[in-house]
């Protein structure tokens, strides 16, 4: 994005909005596409790619508003926010679009989640792969007087399940139907950049996720 356009919104001052990008500046127009991208035209735009045609239509349409390959909404004051990249967005058998994002970081509220990566795309439903907060998972644990040998062992517990689930269950009340995840994996180890799961910025590299845990998550849907 930095090579394509300068600043697009600012936050006016002392009016600030949480999780907002802000106000398009003057002279910048912003609007949202039918399939929730951010689209943006105006003088900080670029004209193009040097000498590469076919990769400036890509992404700068005929109307000249640039594709930014972000999904997200303005609010009733045009303040700007983002919730996801377009090509992380999750299309479940049903047709319904549903934006990872803002339900895996809902999740990750709870103190005995780590980390979390939705799964869903092509699916009858969303589901989820859970990294838990091992150490608070333990604590727990054991002042509930839980026996177990090892992380594996206390992830397989019903009451470690029913905990998770309960999580779940308060913190996605406020999506959508189609938007809550119906089943979910606990990991017994952390995703790592060693192992290509993680940018070098902790970022999950999701399509590499899904297809190491292929099918762990094909038995969620047979189930």
């Amino acid at each position: 994005m930095t090579e394509t356009h300068l600043i697009i919104t600012l936050t006016p001052p002392g009016n600030t909005r949480y999780g907002s990008c802000g106000q398009p500046i003057p002279g910048v127009e912003v609007k949202i596409a039918s399939d929730g991208e951010i689209l943006v035209r105006g003088e900080t735009v670029m004209a193009g790619y040097y000498n590469k045609p076919e990769l400036t239509r890509e992404v700068i349409d005929s109307d000249g508003w640039f594709h930014t390959g972000d999904i997200g909404y303005l609010d009733e004051d045009n303040y700007l926010y983002i919730t996801d990249r377009k090509k992380n967005i999750l299309v479940t058998a049903g047709g319904k679009n549903v934006a990872p994002a803002p339900i895996e970081n809902a999740l990750k509220k709870s103190k005995y989640i780590e980390d979390v990566c939705l799964v869903g795309d092509g699916r009858k439903f969303i589901s989820a792969l859970i990294i838990p907060a091992y150490e608070t998972l333990e604590q727990w644990a054991r002042k509930s007087n839980l026996n177990f040998v090892d992380t594996r062992d206390l992830l397989a517990l019903p009451e470690t399940r029913s905990l998770y689930q309960q999580e779940i269950d308060r913190l996605q009340k406020d999506f959508a139907r189609y938007e809550k995840v119906k089943k979910f994996i606990l990991l017994p180890e952390p995703l790592s950049v060693e192992k290509g799961e993680l940018t070098p910025s902790l970022k999950i590299k999701r399509k590499v996720v899904e297809a190491k845990f292929k099918d762990q998550i094909d038995q969620l849907y047979q189930e």
